[in-house]
């Protein structure tokens, strides 16, 4: 049964039924003053928009099938944004939160201010900020790699939007590593032991961020749900968001063994064992799937 849970039964709002409808030909001007015809793509939302693997689904086993699908769709809708505040300039992941925006239900809220963050990394060392970088940009090709295999199960523009994050991470990967090991060669040992304080703060101040964004969605969810959720069950909801959040904003690409070989290359034992030490708490290491990386 498809498309969102309301008022206790299965059904659709209107946008959403609109956005499922095939589109009807868009004519457009061709060579010579021709008209072509162009169809229009809309986000499918009788489907999933995130893969489980991403989504860590399994700690949601206590939610219905339709309730799951509404989860991983809540979760893309934060996914669009967050990337959106991190990465910044990424029109298709704009086009793909209006449409989102245009087919769930109201009331989704997204926490934190781009301001805010843009300032807090600006305020970093240029090494730390690097190394975000460079973990964000394995993340979105661990990501990639979570969703191979999952086209059929997932909006077909979620499964391209992937595609292309990771394409686009792989692209520039040899660039900005070589950035942050050029900045790296520039350093002596106390600015190297000031920059990992910087790159701890950043981790935590991503961190912060997910425990808004999970609270604010755990709220939505429970919104949108066509049930009510005892407080149990809308804490275990926000419990199993902030996990597969930190999964997707900082696990995911830490446990790249790339990255941890970057660092232990860049710093001293002292100063891997403290980034060790800020990353240990965020770990739910029997909820993580495997990462294969060549």
């Amino acid at each position: 049964m498809d498309g969102y849970l309301i008022n206790g039964s299965v059904g659709m709002p209107r946008a959403a039924r609109a956005a499922t409808d095939p589109a009807p030909p868009v004519p457009a001007a061709g060579r010579g003053g021709r008209l072509t015809v162009k169809l229009e793509r809309f986000i499918d939302s009788g489907r999933k928009f995130l893969p489980d693997r991403l989504t860590l689904i399994g700690g949601f086993d206590f939610l219905s099938p339709g309730e799951q699908r509404l989860v991983s769709q809540v979760q893309g809708r934060s996914y669009a944004s967050m990337l959106g505040v991190l990465l910044r300039h990424q029109p298709h992941l704009q086009r793909l939160e209006a449409m989102m925006a245009g087919c769930m239900p109201e009331g989704y809220r997204f926490v934190p201010d781009p301001g805010v963050v843009d300032a807090v990394v600006r305020s970093r060392s240029v090494w730390s900020v690097l190394a975000l970088t460079c973990l964000i940009g394995l993340q979105m090709r661990s990501h990639h790699r979570l969703g191979e295999g999952a086209e059929g199960q997932i909006d077909a523009q979620w499964a391209d939007a992937l595609r292309r994050q990771g394409d686009d991470a792989a692209r520039s990967a040899s660039l900005d590593e070589r950035k942050w090991r050029l900045e790296d060669a520039r350093l002596d040992p106390a600015a190297r032991d000031r920059a990992t304080g910087d790159f701890i703060v950043l981790l935590g101040m991503i961190d912060g961020v997910l425990q808004g964004q999970a609270h604010a969605d755990a709220n939505y969810f429970a919104s949108a749900c066509a049930r009510s959720l005892h407080g149990r069950e809308r804490a275990r909801v926000e419990a199993a968001l902030l996990n597969a959040y930190r999964w997707q904003y900082i696990l995911s690409g830490v446990q790249v063994p790339h990255f941890s070989a970057l660092l232990t290359g860049m710093l001293s034992a002292e100063q891997h064992g403290r980034v060790a030490s800020a990353l240990a708490p965020l770990f739910d290491r029997a909820g993580l799937p495997e990462l294969r990386w060549s």
